[in-house]
Order: C-alpha cells, then structure tokens, then sequence
C-alpha cells in the first residue's frame, strides 16, 4: 500500500468532496477497519444530514480539495455571463458530460453546467432530468460561493441568481 501525500486539513476547515460539494470537518479519529488502523476525517454535510469518513492517506486522490480561491470564485460566476454552449450530441451524452462535470467537484465546471441549463421565463420548459442537473449543479456553486464568500445560501443564491439575470438582460 503506497502512502499517497497526506493533505493539510484540520477540523472546523471546509472542504469539498467531488461527489458531495461542500462539507465542514469536524473532526479527526483513529479507526480500526479490518484490522488495520486508519486515520480518519470525519466531515460533516448539514444540509443533506450526512456524515463522511474519509481515510486521510486517501484524501487527495478522491480528489478532496480545500474551498475555491476568491478570484476562482469570481472567475466561475464570470462564466455564468457567457453564453451557453449546447453540444448538439445527443441528450443522455450531454447528460452524462454534465453529470461529470458536476461531480468533479471543480466550481468552474459546475458553473459552466448552470450557465448551459439555466433557462429564463420565456425559453422552453425544461425536462424533468435537465432540471435535476441544473438545480444539483446550482446547489453546489451557490454552497461553495457561500462558504467562500463567508454568507449564508441566501445571499450566495441571490448573488449567482443577479449574474444569471444580469446576462439575460445583456
């Protein structure tokens, strides 16, 4: 078993788990699995009710990352003003692209996915399954530009709702 670099996080830090979006550390415990000792972050997803344990040696190559830069912040809600770019592939290929974009766990993928599904009042409804990824996929960046920028959900989706609207307007 090769030990990969342990990362730098430390209880109360926010942290981003590609599959989940935003979480808190709140602690870090030894376990025993299996017979084998592992150290353990133990981080916290208030919003779904849901706890994660994640062996520290494994961290970074699951891809757990700290929270985004200011400027990546900025950066991602600069892309929500751009135009969308719709492949012409088929649904469930696109659907699939955006599904890994989401997953990622990388704020300027997840932005690119809301600037491509988000729809005004007069374009044509969304389909159920465009839907669930547009809202999953606003849910992560508006978590994270709130972590970020040390708001509430509130103001964070107030803030990417006025780019979004904004670029309409344009």
């Amino acid at each position: 078993m090769t030990k990969s670099k342990k990362p730098e996080f430390r209880p109360n830090d926010f942290v981003v788990y590609p599959a989940h979006g935003v979480g808190k550390i709140i602690s870090i415990e030894e376990q025993q699995i299996a017979g084998i000792q592992l150290e353990l972050f133990v981080i916290s997803f208030e919003k779904d009710k849901m706890t994660l344990r994640v062996p520290t040696h494994k961290a970074i190559d699951i891809g757990m990352r700290a929270l985004s830069a200011p400027d990546v912040v900025t950066k991602a809600l600069d892309t929500l003003k751009g135009k969308a770019k719709v492949k012409r592939a088929m649904w469930s290929r696109r659907a699939q692209e955006y599904e890994q974009k989401i997953n990622s766990g990388d704020l300027l993928s997840i932005a690119e996915v809301v600037r491509d599904l988000h729809r005004t009042d007069d374009q044509r409804e969304q389909s159920y399954s465009e839907r669930q990824l547009y809202e999953a996929a606003l849910e992560r960046l508006t978590r994270e530009v709130a972590a970020v920028s040390g708001v509430d959900e509130a103001g964070a989706a107030k803030q990417v709702d006025s780019v979004l609207v904004g670029r309409v307007a344009a």
